[in-house]
């Protein structure tokens, strides 16, 4: 078995394989960067420790004796879905959404403009955006969108650097923050707050911040009939507009940094000078009923605009195509049936192949979600081998994959590499009474672990 990607979907496959009942098999696993854990690296905020705490698990699963792990290896440049046919019976791929959504708005380009996946891997110490800049030198940000990566980059923007440098944030990231001279972050969410795609747990959190005041304008609690209607139907949105009601009314503080939540408010255009973002045109929306019951927003034509010098898009991330790989560019997913990759939408499914996680269904749900996901694709999985359906490998031997990354001049790593670089990740941070200290250039991370 091959599964391309060793993040959560990744390793969660992996070990659903392994639980399989009469089932004696080898996994490889790949991930185009040294280090594993896809997202709980990479994208879980760095004062969300908690949720890192499920790297525990895949450890387990990357200790197995049938388990190899290669990093370092990118599927696409390093190995080719060609490779994999002749090496493999069976392979998951599983390698996320890498890229994100645009806003198709005029300004967007503009420097100061950025998706929340950039800032999210810039301060979380992914090795390709260690050399970023985003602009803190202005007092007010714009964060456009109102799900959890919404809520984390607008959370990291306000947090006192003091408290973050207890954390594993990326040493570059915390020296910008503690120049940063953003005071006020707003939130622009084009629907209303019923249906704000944050969870509880995060939407709470934001009113604990340490000297950081939470507004909003209470009106835009009072829902229309279909919204009060579609918030009854939901444990989650109904906590939200309770957490959402008791921010209003807390009394006004003198706290120095602000995060503004507002609903009903869709960009227009990104405003600039000499190539620079300068602010944000803003439309204000009406919510209306669908004949399918979906409710959207419209624009009333009601237009502000707001000053800001930076401003971060969380509309949503995308996948991105392997070369010989089918690929759904509507959907920006592997098109699939239960797992199975087919030749296209609504096509015939390839024998040996599966995708799991957000290259499966999309950029929906949270890490223990990918759980249950890569469970039925393994299920489709060993349907199949039941049968006899593989790929038809012409040399599975353990040994062809690492002569064939060897002949190819590919550094790769093992997971006993991996385990130096952690050691001397977490020995750096104890020094300095925090989890680790990440090392965020690649040729360092090669050098630590003797390759």
């Amino acid at each position: 078995m091959a599964v391309v990607g060793a993040g959560p979907a990744g390793f969660f496959a992996a070990d659903a394989l392994l639980k399989a009942r009469d089932l004696v098999c080898s996994i490889d696993m790949f991930d185009s960067l040294p280090t594993p854990y896809g997202l709980v690296r990479e994208g879980v905020a760095p004062d969300h420790p908690s949720i890192k705490k499920v790297t525990a698990k895949f450890d387990r699963v990357a200790a197995e004796p049938n388990v190899r792990f290669f990093g370092n290896v990118t599927v696409g440049r390093d190995l080719d879905r060609a490779d994999l046919g002749r090496h493999y019976d069976h392979v998951v791929y599983a390698f996320g959404a890498q890229s994100d959504r645009r806003l198709g708005i005029p300004g967007e380009d503009l420097q100061g403009s950025h998706p929340a996946t950039e800032f999210v891997a810039w301060y979380n110490g992914h090795p390709d955006f260690a050399d970023w800049e985003f602009d803190l030198s202005h007092e007010r940000a714009v964060v456009v969108g109102n799900g959890n990566v919404a809520v984390d980059v607008a959370r990291i923007l306000v947090t006192d650097p003091d408290v973050l440098a207890t954390t594993d944030i990326a040493d570059h990231a915390l020296e910008a923050l503690r120049r940063s001279r953003v005071r006020e972050v707003v939130m622009l969410g084009r629907r209303g707050p019923a249906q704000c795609k944050f969870t509880s747990v995060e939407l709470k959190e934001l009113g604990r911040l340490h000297g950081v005041d939470v507004r909003l304008n209470a009106m835009d609690l009072d829902l229309d009939d279909a919204s009060a209607a579609e918030a009854k139907r939901s444990r989650v949105a109904t906590r939200n507009l309770e957490i959402l009601r008791e921010l209003t009314r807390r009394p006004a503080s003198d706290a120095d940094r602000g995060l503004v939540l507002r609903f009903l408010a869709s960009p227009m255009e990104i405003l600039g000078s000499d190539g620079r973002v300068t602010g944000v045109r803003v439309e204000r929306n009406r919510l209306v009923e669908t004949p399918s019951g979906y409710i959207q927003s419209e624009g009333t034509g009601e237009i502000e605009e707001l000053p800001a010098g930076l401003v971060l898009r969380s509309v949503g991330y995308r996948g991105v195509p392997i070369p010989g790989v089918p690929f759904d560019d509507e959907h920006h997913v592997i098109p699939n049936v239960r797992g199975r990759v087919t030749d296209g939408p609504g096509g015939q499914t390839r024998p040996g192949e599966y995708a799991a996680g957000w290259i499966k269904r999309g950029p929906t749900g949270i890490i223990g979600t990918n759980k249950p996901d890569a469970v039925e694709t393994v299920e489709a999985m060993l349907e199949d081998a039941a049968a006899g359906e593989n790929m038809e490998p012409s040399d599975p031997g353990p040994e062809s994959i690492p002569e064939l990354l060897e002949s190819r001049g590919v550094r790769f790593v093992t997971f006993d590499d991996w385990r130096k670089l952690d050691e001397a990740e977490r020995a750096a941070g104890e020094a300095q009474g925090r989890p680790r200290v990440k090392v965020v250039r690649i040729e360092r991370m090669l050098d630590i672990m003797g390759r």
